[in-house]
């Protein structure tokens, strides 16, 4: 079992420690006191990137997902990621921590609203059959594509802790295959410090989407006034939440992925059973997963060269720069909990649990939602091109739910669960970046676990205190992913070398 670091006296890598929390809070400071300049320097940056190099963001999205196919069903599958140990956990807790351990709260934010955001996009509103492409973006979007950024790197990562056994558990330590001795200088740490900003740029991004939907959704429940107040007491107690658990080691961790999972099925239970619509939610889904397999190589090379819509800058480059930028961390994750199973099992388990538990939630909370429009119950994509917020459109579709107040309380628990979680595993892993070496059963101490947990909160609360649109938070993650996506390729290819030596 992994065991915690006890001393921390001289092993402490302090630039990749305090650089990051000095640049997190000029950067808060900037956001928070100058938010115009900032979103516009972000929205260039942006502009740039996604516009002129949109074709590298889904470049790679088709490069990992062929590689991850490779990795399974070639020599390289049948590779054991330990020393001949039985698997650290079983089957069921490991896949529940994959799946918790993700997106966070993303994926309910997403599952309610994606649907709505893309039918007001003129590319899905010039095709056949609005609900059914509205749909199928979504399960693309956090499809096997997605997935197959996680599932690379976990391989490569557990690879190197399980098999190579190095005792830096560091982006740049993957990549001494490559770069040899030059890991060991600035070179290394610039790639650790590039992976620790492009992390909580993923962080802050995710945070600072959902949690005015919790502030919304408690609101209501409660009667309270909904405010930035409100909204930033509901960040801090999550953050407390999971901090409680970060003290506790990874057997927290175990048990509250298991608790998420149950409160999010119960979610879903309640919707699908519930809501009475239960028969469009299965034709619906199975309608637009069928249509996404029919369309899968199009929808993953399609870049709009003349731009008439742009539609894959605004999301496909979106979606895979947002993934891209939580590799740094959760891949690790995945690849420390996946010892003792084979490259094989790691790939096609992964993607078993996590399309699993993504597909459910978007077919059961989206197609709710997509019915209630299309029957005309409620018109949430003509609230949302009127100018109301994302959260007070998911507040509108919960009101059309028997008993609504306890759709919010499963709706806030869950999500404050994979809050909790996601963030727990993050933390176990940047924690580690903090040290200079670190062995494969060590976690790091108690106290710098904590000083990331309290780290990932100061961008996002600076970030709800500019009132970043939704467009603004995607810029930090494309920005970030530019250079990551570089880094992931260094990566894979270093894995490839020295796999290839160890198989020989």
């Amino acid at each position: 079992m992994i065991k915690e670091k006890s001393t921390m006296k001289g092993k402490i890598d302090w630039a990749v420690t305090i650089i990051p929390l000095c640049v997190i809070v000029v950067l808060g400071i900037f956001f928070a006191f100058i938010p115009e300049q900032s979103q516009w320097v972000l929205s260039s940056l942006r502009s740039f990137l996604g516009d002129e190099f949109g074709i590298y963001y889904l470049f790679l999205g088709v490069a990992f997902f062929l590689i991850s196919l490779y990795l399974a069903f070639s020599r390289y599958g049948k590779i054991r990621l330990g020393k001949g140990e039985k698997p650290l956990y079983r089957s069921f807790s490991w896949g529940s921590m994959i799946f918790t351990s993700t997106m966070a709260a993303d994926i309910l934010f997403y599952s309610l609203c994606e649907w709505a955001l893309y039918a007001g996009e003129e590319h899905v509103q010039g095709l056949d059959s609005l609900d059914l492409w509205a749909e199928t973006f979504s399960l693309f979007h956090w499809g096997p594509i997605a997935w197959s950024f996680y599932i690379v790197m976990a391989v490569a990562f557990g690879f190197m802790l399980h098999v190579s056994r190095r005792g830096k558990q560091k982006f740049s330590e993957a990549c001494r295959p490559v770069l040899g001795k030059q890991v060991d200088s600035i070179g290394g740490k610039c790639i650790d410090l590039i992976a620790v900003f492009s992390l909580l740029a993923g962080t802050a991004t995710t945070f600072s989407l959902a949690t005015p939907l919790l502030s919304e959704a408690l609101a209501k429940v409660f009667s309270l006034p909904v405010g930035t107040g409100l909204t930033v007491c509901i960040l801090l107690l999550t953050a407390f939440v999971y901090i409680a658990i970060v003290w506790t080691g990874m057997k927290g961790i175990e048990k509250l992925a298991n608790f998420c999972l149950i409160m999010f099925f119960s979610l879903l239970f309640y919707v699908f059973f519930l809501g009475g619509e239960t028969r469009y939610i299965l034709e619906n889904g199975f309608s637009a997963l069928g249509n996404m397999v029919q369309n899968f190589i199009h929808l993953s090379t399609w870049i709009d060269p003349m731009r008439k819509t742009s539609f894959p800058q605004n999301w496909t480059v979106y979606y895979w720069a947002y993934w891209m930028v939580w590799c740094v961390a959760t891949p690790f994750f995945i690849g420390q909990i996946s010892k003792g199973r084979t490259i094989k099992e790691t790939v096609l388990g992964s993607y078993a649990w996590g399309l699993a538990g993504t597909f459910t939630s978007f077919i059961v909370l989206g197609n709710y939602g997509l019915a209630k429009q299309m029957k005309g119950s409620i018109d949430v994509v003509g609230q949302l091109a009127g100018g109301t917020s994302i959260s007070k459109v998911i507040m509108s579709i919960f009101s059309t739910l028997p008993l609504p107040q306890l759709g919010l309380i499963l709706l806030v628990i869950s999500m404050i669960s994979f809050y909790a979680t996601t963030f727990d595993a993050l933390t176990v892993v940047v924690s580690s970046y903090s040290y200079k070496l670190l062995k494969e059963d060590e976690i790091p101490d108690k106290k710098i676990r904590v000083f990331w947990a309290v780290l990932f909160i100061l961008l996002p609360l600076a970030l709800i205190f500019s009132e970043s649109s939704l467009k603004q938070l995607q810029n930090l993650s494309i920005i970030a992913a530019f250079p990551i996506g570089l880094i992931m390729i260094l990566i894979v290819v270093s894995f490839f070398k020295e796999a290839k030596k160890y198989l020989t």
